[in-house]
């Protein structure tokens, strides 16, 4: 019995220094599955927005709650608020200092974050952003049009390299097609700017040609110009006009005319594949090269849904759409039986997974969101299956930590990279990439897991004025020191504030701009930060920066935005083009054309691959209520007033 006590008592002992440790300096040894990551969120008390009292529940420190989730992932409503914490809570862990303030006590958090978010300073901000819009714009079409992007250091236009064919990270993007144009073409709708965007629009249709020697990647071509041209040809046939007078006088389809030319471009890359997964790089001229890479990532290969759909459903013509399904569904058979994750790299030929590194960020980011966004789009129960069963295969494999995100014993939780047959952990890094997930757990609901991960990406800009490409989360430091002017953190704290409406995401949001504003602003427009932490610079402004991080920023902070008021439902691609969510993308226009066995059935979603039809324009000029079933990001859900978001302690 003796060694029974002495056990005991070294629980006790145990137990004892660990609640002296949270009692005297709010800390204690992490027990978790990254011991060595001593960032601690030091999850503090916060007031709910109107000041009336500590949003958390009493018995314990805040960071050990939030609200309870019920059957089904049902939020249900938090305990009662407990007692105000008395003014000695101080420190690294506490809000006003970790967020740069220096302050002590729940004041110094009011004061800066839970407070109404004033109507003028919200005017500025939007002001601001479309600011930061124009002057890249701007400078843009007087310093580099035509030529693809912007290097905005020294004034100039960048274009594909044509002297070194291997440098992808250039020549994947550009293709000598006025690619910076193009993309911002919906933003200047969103914005107002009606003179402008018919004026780009005819550039576009006047200028602009696919017939090009050009090697570019299938998916960014995909995403940045096809989707942007299918956008702004369903903002020109709106019947609605949303966002002023958009249309073209004499148009008569061009945009559409001109995506259906770059996607029969891009099809040679979907041929002679034995697993029907698509070459990564086609010639607009040639097709595919003949020393083209068998391998491709999965998000690149299976993140064309969304675009080829629409265009086939506007067409008419079932081409585009069924060598997109059909490569989602050769990536989907090959996931692994025991995990139901997937890999990054995968050969087209054999289907065997070069990359098992299975994650949230690069390589796998879009496949998971195209497949609820094809949905919501589409309407194809199929694709809602496959992202429900990828979710729990997520959360069962990549989501480490407690359960709960603010309760329980453990640390709080994260996602990391596996392997994708055994779920171990392969390596401690996160990409900037991965920011984009709050966003995607607010479109289907999880709106508690997408404020306390929004809250790890947002801790990490806080502390570097910018998202490093790849952290370190057991080193606390940057394996990757660039930050290209991405948006996916932009885009999370969008639509986290369309979903909880807290103020604190405008805050997020202010955050941002200003550091945009302070390190990355040039004589030319907005330039890469080659180094987040002594902020040195590189001469390039991508694309995105305008269709996305500028668009995110700016309907951030304008609530009366017709995104917002008009009725009509909206969903944006992953490069951020808004498409309205209509009626008629979930018809199939080309029904008619199938012979009865070329319909579907449970294998296949077409038996056969039906011939491209002469080109066939659907009406697209109205826009139809969505299925009430439907989620939309935009959607205000119930106010969840965050108890707690924190930031890791020490960061500033």
């Amino acid at each position: 019995m003796q060694w029974r006590a002495l056990v005991l008592g070294l629980v006790l002992l145990r137990l004892g220094l660990h609640a002296v440790l949270w009692l005297v300096f709010g800390l204690g040894p992490s027990m978790g599955f990254y011991q060595r990551f001593p960032l601690s969120f030091g999850f503090q008390r916060l007031r709910d927005p109107d000041g009336s009292g500590p949003v958390g529940p009493p018995g314990g420190p805040a960071w050990l709650h939030r609200a309870r989730r019920g059957t089904e992932g049902r939020l249900e409503s938090p305990p009662e608020p407990g007692p105000v914490p008395g003014p000695g809570v101080c420190g690294p862990a506490h809000w006003g200092y970790a967020l740069g303030g220096g302050g002590c006590g729940p004041d110094e958090y009011e004061r800066r974050y839970s407070g109404a978010f004033p109507p003028q300073l919200r005017a500025q901000m939007r002001d601001l952003a479309r600011g930061m819009f124009v002057f890249g714009y701007d400078n843009y079409m007087a310093h580099a049009f035509p030529q693809d992007e912007l290097n905005p250091i020294y004034c100039r236009g960048r274009g594909p390299d044509r002297g070194d064919p291997s440098n992808l990270n250039i020549n994947d993007v550009l293709g000598n097609y006025s690619l910076t144009l193009v993309d911002a073409l919906d933003t200047l709708a969103i914005m107002g700017n009606s003179s402008e965007f018919q004026k780009a629009v005819k550039l576009v249709i006047n200028t602009v040609s696919f017939d090009k020697d050009s090697t570019v990647q299938v998916f960014e071509a995909t995403i940045r110009v096809l989707g942007s041209l299918l956008s702004a040809h369903r903002i020109i046939t709106d019947s609605k006009q949303p966002f002023g007078d958009m249309t073209i006088e004499d148009y008569d389809n061009e945009l559409l005319y001109m995506a259906h030319d770059l996607a029969v471009r891009l099809l040679p890359a979907f041929e002679n594949t034995k697993t029907g997964i698509p070459y990564p790089r086609v010639n607009l001229k040639t097709g595919v090269p003949p020393d083209s890479n068998n391998e491709t990532c999965t998000a690149g290969a299976g993140s064309l849904l969304v675009e080829f759909g629409i265009l086939s459903r506007l067409l008419g013509d079932s081409t585009f759409e069924w060598v997109a399904r059909r490569a989602v569904k050769a990536l989907w058979n090959l996931r692994s039986n025991d995990t139901g994750l997937l890999g990054n790299v995968v050969n087209i030929q054999t289907g065997h997974w070069v990359g098992k590194q299975s994650g949230l960020g690069a390589g796998l980011d879009s496949f998971y969101e195209y497949l609820l966004k094809s949905y919501i789009l589409f309407g194809e129960k199929e694709d809602l299956e496959m992202f429900n069963a990828a979710y729990q295969s997520i959360q069962n494999y990549l989501r480490r930590g407690r359960e709960a995100c603010n309760e329980g014993e453990g640390d709080p939780p994260l996602y990391v990279n596996v392997n994708m047959f055994s779920g171990q952990l392969m390596n401690t890094w996160i990409d900037s990439l991965q920011a984009f997930f709050p966003g995607l757990q607010v479109l289907i609901g999880d709106v508690e897991d997408a404020i306390c991960l929004h809250a790890f990406y947002y801790a990490i800009w806080k502390r570097y004025g910018a998202l490093p490409e790849r952290y370190n989360w057991q080193l606390q430091a940057p394996d990757v020191l660039f930050y290209p002017l991405r948006p996916e953190l932009v885009e999370s704290t969008y639509l986290l504030y369309q979903a909880t409406k807290n103020p604190f995401y405008l805050h997020v949001g202010m955050d941002i701009l200003q550091s945009l504003e302070k390190y990355t602003k040039v004589k030319c427009g907005y330039a890469t930060l080659h180094h987040v932490i002594d902020k040195s610079k590189e001469d390039r402004m991508e694309s995105f920066f305008l269709s996305e991080t500028c668009k995110y920023l700016y309907l951030l902070f304008d609530e009366e935005n017709p995104v917002h008021k008009s009725g009509t439902r909206y969903m944006f691609t992953t490069e951020g083009h808004i498409i309205s969510v209509d009626k008629r993308l979930r018809e199939l226009p080309w029904k008619e054309f199938f012979s009865e066995d070329g319909e579907r059935d449970q294998e296949e979603k077409f038996v056969h691959r039906p011939k491209s039809q002469e080109l066939r324009v659907i009406n697209s000029s109205s826009n139809c209520n969505r299925v009430p079933d439907e989620r939309r990001y935009s959607l205000p859900l119930k106010s969840i007033y965050m108890r707690q978001i924190d930031q890791m302690v020490g960061l500033i």
